[in-house]
């Protein structure tokens, strides 16, 4: 497939072409297939990577961090509060700084004007791991794990049950309109995307023969759905006051065996993680204590079941930032 990246950021998938976005996911499932048989792949030594996080992480930290060594890259890691940027030296300081030093950097954290501006400054591709508008990386991930279990994308049907207008909302509906997938948002009205945003994925979608619905009715909503996503109900860096209404507005939007069995009967349930299934988290404990409610946006009995693909999905977070790191360095 003739794609040139080299030298290109990912701050979006709305500067990204479907074919460009089948470029990531074919070079992901090589990356894939060479790290399962342990077939060495260090195509990117002597390069280095500056991996910023202004928000904590598992899966995306892990994530570049293991890629990177993979490639055969250096790669620093500057946690929450342990760098200058936006303290002592501006954004745009420190971006100039950092693209002396590194091949390309990783932004995690809040604005995506951040990102934005990391990416024009730095002069190297800039990869972003999550801002609060969008979260590219994952999409990737979830698409190349939709493609695994049905061998296509095209015409499927994915339903995003909960908070309609987050991050990984905003990029799951630009990643379905793109890829030729039926996307639904099935959320609250109060909850529903921006206008803005859904017009311009309407438009995206009108041109890859998909569609872009939204809707509050879950019984409507969900019919034979191929993919079942959800995420949970307050996002980082939202206060903690937000969870008595949003559970009173998003507890019918839980995804339960029941939203589970009026989808496609092959259905598969997706989530980005971290997800409150169950007890077994300090938040889930303190919620359950406040309101009475054990499992949040999805029931342990979907979580757990063989429908749930959600570490299949955590895994392809390694493989597809792989491929992104490759694709725009090599």
């Amino acid at each position: 497939m003739g794609v040139n990246m080299r030298g290109k950021s990912l701050l979006t998938l709305l500067d990204y072409s479907k074919e460009d976005i089948k470029y990531f996911l074919e070079l992901s499932r090589d990356f894939k297939r060479k790290k399962r048989a342990g077939v060495p792949h260090r195509y990117l030594e002597g390069k280095n990577v500056a991996l910023i996080f202004e928000k904590t992480s598992t899966r995306t930290r892990c994530s570049f961090e293991v890629a990177g060594f993979d490639l055969g890259m250096g790669v620093t890691y500057l946690g929450p509060g342990t760098s200058q940027m936006g303290a002592k030296e501006s954004i745009s300081d420190t971006a100039k700084v950092l693209g002396r030093f590194y091949d390309g950097i990783e932004y995690r954290g809040f604005s995506q004007e951040t990102v934005e501006i990391l990416a024009k400054d730095s002069g190297v591709p800039v990869w972003n791991g999550l801002t609060d508008q969008f979260h590219p990386t994952q999409m990737l991930a979830d698409l190349m794990t939709i493609e695994e279990n049905f061998g296509r994308l095209e015409g499927l049907n994915f339903v995003f049950m909960g908070d309609g207008r987050n991050n990984v909302a905003n990029s799951l509906m630009i990643a379905c309109a793109k890829m030729g997938v039926n996307y639904t948002v099935c959320a609250p009205e109060e909850l529903f995307p921006a206008d803005d945003l859904v017009a311009r994925a309407k438009e995206i979608a009108s041109e890859s023969g998909s569609t872009v619905t939204l809707t509050d009715n879950v019984e409507e909503g969900t019919k034979g759905a191929h993919t079942i996503y959800t995420d949970i109900w307050v996002s980082m860096g939202e206060p903690e006051e937000v969870w008595e209404t949003r559970i009173k507005l998003l507890k019918p939007f839980q995804v339960t065996k029941a939203v589970m069995d009026n989808a496609d009967p092959d259905a598969i349930f997706l989530h980005c993680l971290p997800s409150f299934h169950d007890l077994n988290t300090k938040i889930g404990k303190e919620i359950n204590e406040k309101y009475g409610i054990p499992e949040m946006e999805v029931t342990d009995e979907v979580f757990s079941s063989p429908q749930s693909k959600v570490f299949d999905e955590a895994e392809n977070r390694m493989h597809t930032i792989k491929a992104v790191m490759y694709a725009t360095l090599c």
